[in-house]
C-alpha cells in the first residue's frame, strides 16, 4: 500500500514549479537560463523537451480520463511513489517533501512506471509502456513488478527507476504553491 508520495525539487526555487504552468515563451526563456547556469538535470534538457513535454502530458491526461479520472489541470505536477533519494541530485539545493496520500483525491492521481518521458516514449515491449495507471491499478503494476528504485536504483536495467505521480489538482497543495 502507498503511504506517502515524495517530491523533488530545488530548495531555491520551492516545490512545485512547473514550467508546463507558464505561457510557452515563459517556459522556454526559464529553461534557457536553466541550460546557461549549467545548473542541475534541468539544464542538459534537449531544445525540443518542451513540446515533447507538453505532447506527453497532453496524452497521459487523455489516458487518464478514459481511465475515469477527473484531471482538474491542464498539466499535472509531479511526485514519486516511495523515496528516490538519487532524485537530489537532479538540484543544486535538492530538498525533499513527504505527502500522505491520503491528502489526495485518488481520482486526480495518475501514475506512470517510470518516468512519463521513457514510460510514454521507450519502446521495449514492457507492458507498462505507454500506459498510465489509476490508483488502483498501480497497487497490481507493484505487485507484479516491484518499485523500480529497490530493483534498479542505479539505473542499470533500464530506464524505469521510480514510479512517477501525477497531480492533476492543486488543492491537497495549497500551502506549497506561490
Amino acid at each position: 500500500m502507498v503511504e506517502f508520495l515524495y517530491h523533488y525539487f530545488n530548495d531555491s526555487v520551492g516545490p512545485f514549479r512547473n514550467l508546463s504552468d507558464l505561457e510557452p515563451e515563459e517556459a522556454e526563456r526559464v529553461l534557457n537560463d536553466l541550460r546557461l547556469q549549467k545548473k542541475g538535470f534541468a539544464s542538459k534538457r534537449s531544445m525540443d523537451y518542451l513540446t515533447i513535454r507538453r505532447s506527453l502530458e497532453n496524452r497521459a491526461r487523455e489516458l487518464f480520463v478514459q481511465k475515469g479520472g477527473k484531471p482538474i489541470r491542464s498539466h499535472p505536477h509531479y511526485m514519486t511513489v516511495g523515496e528516490c533519494p538519487w532524485l537530489m541530485e537532479w538540484f543544486e539545493k535538492g530538498k525533499v517533501l513527504r505527502i500522505p496520500i491520503t491528502e489526495f483525491d485518488s481520482l486526480t492521481l495518475s501514475f506512470t512506471y517510470g518516468d512519463l518521458f521513457p514510460t510514454m516514449r521507450y519502446q521495449d515491449g514492457k507492458k507498462y509502456r505507454g500506459q498510465v495507471y489509476t490508483l488502483n491499478e498501480i497497487y497490481h503494476v507493484i505487485d507484479e513488478f516491484g518499485l523500480p528504485q529497490e530493483w534498479n536504483n542505479q539505473g542499470k536495467d533500464g530506464p524505469e527507476r521510480y514510479i512517477e505521480v501525477q497531480i492533476w489538482d492543486d488543492k491537497p497543495l495549497t500551502k506549497w504553491l506561490r
